[in-house]
Parts: structure tokens; sequence; C-alpha cells
């Protein structure tokens, strides 16, 4: 059954799980691991048959070329009007201008003008600030993506990778001013990596950004294909592909691994596919980006729609994941509010049942 849901406050409808594209094709930063045309299309094409309707690339992607290719696979299956196309900007496109990076007003118009040309469309979906530069304000940044959909240059805005607070600064600034609103915030989650629950999940709920989570199977780390050995690492993939960008897998790490792969084995599913699910049943996510080496591993990520992990289950996943976020996190937990906040109370925001979801679908 596909489903679609509303991409933060808005009216946007997204798949649940959003094609990544950053392997489409084989120049620049992401080439180790990059596809061709010909295969990027493979994958292109179950995604869609699989009822997936939101797509992500970047200018940085492969040198341009991530966007390049999807405009052409775009263009040849006729469904610019049905696909939710995301593109980012930030990273630079000339290191020996200082305005041809960064996340100023000069940079965000020539950098959507440049990937309008390579997708080979008048208009961008929804379009991200890809990275805090850690200089420029939010205000200009806001005002600029104000006066992109004003143009007509995008219908949506969001931002990727940035504190909670910037990202807050953001939204509030533009509610004051009755401008565009940021609608989605994208980020890294995962079971091996749970930090952005501190603030992030709240904070998007609270001032409707929907959470857009990339690296779901941490890198390829939850997907099953590696082992521990008394070699090291073992397996097929990019953590062991040499050259590539990997991380040190810790002891926490290993330990997540292996009660992911008996839950997984208790229910008959893939690695991959309970990793994937966990993430979209996480608050705030409205989609979860998977990224996909080929045309099979998109049908089988699909599957991770199908069931729902049982209580017990969830539960033995996520003490082993837990991450420590320390103070003052600590404080806002039920347990620690339960002790000194509200003794011996029930204390909650509303009645369970206050605002039920709406669904439209089919008996």
């Amino acid at each position: 059954m596909n489903q679609y849901y509303l991409l933060g406050r808005s009216g946007l409808r997204v798949s649940r799980l959003a094609l990544g594209t950053m392997n489409f094709g084989v120049d620049g930063f992401h080439a180790a691991y990059g596809k061709t045309e010909a295969e990027s299309e493979l994958i292109f094409r179950q995604y869609l048959e699989s009822g997936g309707n939101f797509v992500d690339t970047a200018d940085f992607y492969t040198a341009g070329e991530s966007e390049k290719i999807l405009g052409r696979l775009i263009g040849r299956a006729g469904i610019r009007e049905r696909v939710v196309l995301g593109s980012k900007f930030t990273y630079t496109v000339d290191p020996s201008d200082p305005n041809a990076s960064g996340n100023g007003r000069k940079h965000i118009i020539r950098a959507v003008e440049a990937s309008l040309r390579r997708l080979g469309t008048d208009y961008i979906d929804l379009y991200l600030l890809h990275t805090w530069d850690r200089i420029t304000p939010a205000e200009e940044v806001v005002r600029t993506f104000d006066d992109l959909v004003r143009a007509g240059k995008i219908r949506y805005a969001g931002l990727s990778d940035v504190p909670a607070w910037y990202a807050a600064r953001a939204q509030s600034y533009a509610e004051a001013h009755a401008l565009t609103p940021m609608i989605n915030l994208q980020l890294p989650y995962s079971l091996v990596g749970r930090h952005i629950e501190a603030e992030y999940p709240a904070m998007a709920q609270n001032l409707g950004m929907g959470i857009t989570a990339f690296s779901p199977i941490g890198g390829g780390l939850l997907s099953g294909k590696y082992r521990r050995t008394d070699a090291g690492l073992s397996g097929t993939g990019r953590l062991t592909t040499p050259n590539a960008a990997g991380r040190e897998i810790s002891p926490d790490d290993w330990k997540v691994i292996e009660a992911l792969e008996e839950v997984a084995t208790d229910l008959g599913r893939p690695m991959a596919q309970v990793a994937i699910n966990w993430v979209a049943t996480q608050p705030a996510v409205s989609s979860v980006i998977i990224g996909a080496s080929s045309a099979e591993q998109v049908a089988s990520n699909f599957g991770a729609l199908d069931f729902e992990i049982p209580a017990d289950a969830r539960r033995r996943i996520d003490e082993a994941s837990a991450p420590n976020l320390g103070l003052p996190y600590g404080m806002f937990t039920p347990q620690y509010q339960s002790w000194l906040v509200s003794p011996g109370l029930h204390v909650g925001d509303k009645p369970a049942g206050y605002a039920p979801p709406v669904v439209n679908a089919a008996s």
C-alpha cells in the first residue's frame, strides 16, 4: 500500500521513503561508490514503481552530475509534476571565489539558477540549505527563500544539518514576518546515531518542520552485510572500500548491531528493513531517505513499511541504542519530572485522543 504524509506544516504530500541520489554519477566527491546513468535509471524506476514520489539531490553530489542525471531521468519518465523534487545548496562551486559557497543571498540565487539548469526544470519543489556555514544570518536565508518562492523558482523551503537554535531562529523569524516557512529539516538519524533526539524532534514538532532522516542504516553499518572478526570488519560495501569515507566502529555500535540482528531474526526480516522501520516510526520523522546501489535494494527497503516492530522488540533495540545525552537533557525525561517536578501526580499536555490523526485511505 502506498503511504503519503504531509511534510511538516504544509500541504505537500510525500512518500514515507525518499530516494537519495548522492550516488547518481561517477564524478567528484562521491565517485568511490557512484552509479552510471544506466545503473541510476534502474534504481530510479524501481523507486517510482514502489510508490515513491520524493527525490533528494544536491548541487554538490557527484560534482553536479547527480542533478543532471536526475533531470534526464525525470524527463524520460515524464513525471515532473508527479515527483517531489528536492535539492540543496551551500558547498563551493569555485574555491577561488568566497561568494561561490555558503548561505548568503548571492550564492543562493546563483546556486538555484545553476540547479534549475542541470535539472532541466523551471522550479524545485523543496529547496534546502545544505549545511550551516556558521556566519550567514538566518534572516538573510529566510528572506531569500521567500523571494525565490514569490519568483516561482521554488515551492517550499527547508534546512539541513543546522543547529537546533538556528532552525528555531529561522522559523520564528519567518512566522513573525509572514515569510515562507521552513517545512523540512534534514538530519542523520539511525539506531547508531540518535544524538538528534536531544533537541531536534521536539523543536520540529513544535515549529512545524517534518524531519527527513538520512543514513537510516548508519552508512551501511546496520545492513547486515558486515561482521566483526578477529581481523577486523568483514563484508563487501562502502565501509570496507579502500579510500572511501568510513567511520570507526565502537563497542557500543556492535551492541546495537547485535541487538538489531536478534530482533530482525525473530521477526524474519532483513536487518536493514527493521532499522529503516524504526527510524520511520520515530517522533517528528516525516520521511526516511534511502540510498540504494541496486533496484533490488530499493524494493527490499520498501518492505520496511509492511510491518510493525512489536513493543518488546522495540524496547530491546531502544535500550541497546540509547544515547547518553547528559545534562540538562536528563532533567527533561518523564522519570526525572515525575520525581521532582510533579511527584505523585499524572500530568500531561492533552488527553489521549485529543488530536487523532486524519487519514484519507481506501477501506
